[in-house]
């Protein structure tokens, strides 16, 4: 299939729709596979009990409807490149502004924690080696893929999901034939009944079943990442629905399926914080190379991550400053039509995860905070998602009308992910660590504020953000007339029949 290069009558150059199906769908389920599940779920476990399947597959099923809602309002307007620019339209500047600083702050965290996470699995797989090679040598990576086509991020992105994909279903694989084969280990026989017979599955009532919220809710982070591929994916009608469709089985398999396997063949009792659930599995089953075997995944895993904050926050400052909410020189686009000016500025700053690993444990604590700040903004975004949605839906009902993709349970759904989100943030007052968090993630915007406040008025920004509302205009237009034509077809059928029954 041959790529489309999009471009305004100015003959401005734009991103180019190089992402095939298949690359949309492997980054969605790399978005919503996160190094947490490796590493993380021994915490998740060990606070929640079993219910912790609940817990997970209730956070999966709420993003669901986020997910619908950023579906449907990408395809409202195909020269909506993100959820940013939808915010900017719907709620107004502010929300763009907002939202795209949010989520470009959000990744450059999570992309730095992921270099430090980088550096310190390869010190386990090669002793010795020192911490800045493995960091520089990622983001010098990860830079040269990017800046080579859309493309090549969306084939490595493909294949490092394609490696936690394999990982996850050996780790099903193995723990089906341990439990079928009547596997026994010091902790007692692998069977299902695991799950019930040590303390039910609520063990640790309801305190514990919130505890296992406020952990595992960190896990879903860059679930919306297919929404930053909108300005870049072949055929986006029919491409980002099958990815976000098929996030409720992916939910299934990948989280609620090896969790299942995970506290059927050892007891949860029996796992620990800071300990891999799947290392202690392949380790059980006799795998000797388990340890080395999962770091290798947890690395890969990490470079994923790493891989996707650096696509998502230069796609984010892009488009921001295509509104006039960043400096001009970041929407300047390569002969590549790859945002190189962006790309860069997130790579410099990912090298500052190097700075951090030789600034001692006291850092690391403070980082620990600084990723659940992170955490939190994520729920800030997809909370102005569903809020673009409500404005979508009473500003233009005509073409939610027409829309082919429309989110199931429309707006009473929307409120109850609100109420949904409004407990998220009571999980996090109940713990020290995310209370503290919860409490300095107000700065985050009070800085925006201040941003926004001087920015706002200045004739730069208020020239840049015509153009874009002018550029959206031109598919807004197109988008209503087919809606009208659509309407009319409709109510000539309707009037057909009626005609036919009268006769």
């Amino acid at each position: 299939m041959s790529t489309k290069t999009v471009t305004t009558p100015g003959n401005t150059p734009h991103l180019e729709r190089q992402l095939s199906n298949r690359h949309i769908q492997l980054i969605a389920i790399g978005g919503a596979i996160g190094t947490g599940l490796f590493m993380g779920s021994g915490k998740t476990i060990s606070a929640a009990g079993p219910s912790v399947i609940f817990v997970y597959m209730i956070i999966g099923f709420m993003l669901f409807f986020v997910m619908r809602a950023m579906g449907e309002l990408l395809l409202s307007n195909l020269n909506y490149k993100s959820f940013s620019d939808f915010a900017a339209d719907l709620l107004g500047p502010w929300a763009g502004f907002f939202t795209g600083w949010t989520y470009w702050f959000c990744w450059v965290i999570t992309g730095i924690a992921d270099v430090i996470a980088i550096a310190a699995y390869s010190e386990e797989l090669w002793p010795g080696v020192p911490l800045w090679i493995p960091g520089i040598a990622t983001v010098i990576i990860l830079l040269v893929l990017n800046l080579a086509t859309v493309r090549a991020f969306g084939e490595t992105e493909f294949w490092f999901a394609l490696i936690k994909i394999i990982a996850i279903a050996a780790l099903i694989i193995v723990g089906l034939f341990m439990i079928f084969s009547g596997f026994q280990s010091d902790a007692g026989p692998a069977t299902f009944t695991n799950l019930w017979s040590h303390g039910g599955m609520f063990p640790n009532e309801f305190m514990g079943f919130v505890a296992g919220f406020q952990i595992a809710v960190f896990a879903f982070v860059g679930i919306e990442l297919v929404g930053t591929t909108a300005a870049e994916a072949k055929d986006p009608e029919k491409n980002l629905p099958k990815a976000i469709n098929s996030i409720p089985i992916r939910v299934l398999l990948f989280y609620v399926g090896a969790l299942i396997i995970l506290m059927s063949v050892t007891p949860w009792t029996q796992f620990q914080a800071g300990h891999s659930p799947f290392i202690a599995m392949f380790s059980l089953a006799g795998l000797g190379a388990a340890a080395t075997v999962v770091n290798l995944v947890v690395l890969s895993s990490a470079m994923s991550s790493a891989n996707s904050g650096i696509y998502s926050t230069s796609r984010m400052v892009y488009g921001l400053a295509q509104e006039g909410d960043a400096p001009a020189v970041f929407s300047n686009l390569s002969r590549r039509k790859v945002p190189q000016n962006a790309l860069f500025l997130s790579c410099i700053l990912l090298l500052s995860g190097i700075i951090l690993m030789y600034a001692g444990k006291d850092i690391g604590k403070a980082f620990d905070m600084v990723t659940t700040v992170s955490a939190v903004c994520f729920v800030f975004v997809w909370s102005i998602i569903l809020a673009s949605y409500l404005k979508f839906r009473s500003r233009r009902p005509h073409l939610h009308d027409a829309s082919k993709y429309k989110m199931p349970g429309g707006i009473p759904m929307v409120w109850v992910v609100f109420a949904f989100f409004a407990f998220v943030l009571w999980a996090l007052t109940t713990q020290p660590d995310t209370l503290v968090a919860l409490l300095v993630t107000p700065i985050w915007f009070v800085i925006l504020g201040v941003a926004w406040f001087i920015l706002r008025k200045r004739p730069a920004h208020l020239a840049r953000y015509a153009e874009f509302q002018k550029e959206l205009a031109g598919e807004k237009a197109v988008a209503e007339e087919k809606a009208a034509d659509e309407k009319a077809l409709a109510d000539a059928e309707l009037a057909d029949a009626k005609a036919s029954r009268e006769n």
